[in-house]
């Protein structure tokens, strides 16, 4: 069932921020991106993550977000996965551990990032291989009412 491994759904290449950068940069990098996960890198290894939901709790604390550093606020104990994994390893990491999202990495490197919405999307498409869209459902409605 969900056999197929992480690399196959994961986003590739996600937007990462690096450890010295501001919070400000990530609120920048979050908002212009509209994302909700950023990796944390640092010399080219993954050393954290922070959420757009905690970007705003320290929004709400601190006077001035350009001079609070991404690594003073980001988690620090990250839960991550390899790219050779399989979905299924994911999906229950995500559902066991209540997460939205885990940096893939391979060697140590951030090669991807696999959310609820990837699995929920893979399952969905798995599942119902040609789904009704609503557009083609407001369509039908639309012309039965002429």
């Amino acid at each position: 069932m969900m056999n197929e491994l992480v690399h196959t759904i994961m986003t590739r290449n996600p937007v990462s921020i690096n450890a010295k950068d501001s919070l400000a940069d990530a609120v920048r990098i979050i908002a212009s991106k509209k994302l909700h996960h950023l990796p944390v890198i640092d010399n080219d290894q993954l050393v954290g993550l922070i959420s757009s939901y905690e970007i705003s709790e320290h929004l709400g604390r601190v006077t001035d977000p350009e001079n609070v550093k991404i690594e003073d606020v980001m988690q620090k104990r990250i839960v991550k996965i390899e790219s050779t994994d399989k979905v299924g390893t994911a999906a229950e990491l995500l559902l066991d551990r209540r997460f939205h999202a885990l940096p893939v990495v391979d060697d140590g490197k951030l090669v991807g990032i696999i959310t609820s919405y990837d699995v929920l999307r893979y399952e969905f498409k798995r599942e119902y291989r040609n789904p009704i869209l609503y557009t083609e459902v407001f369509e039908l409605n639309h012309r039965a009412a002429m």
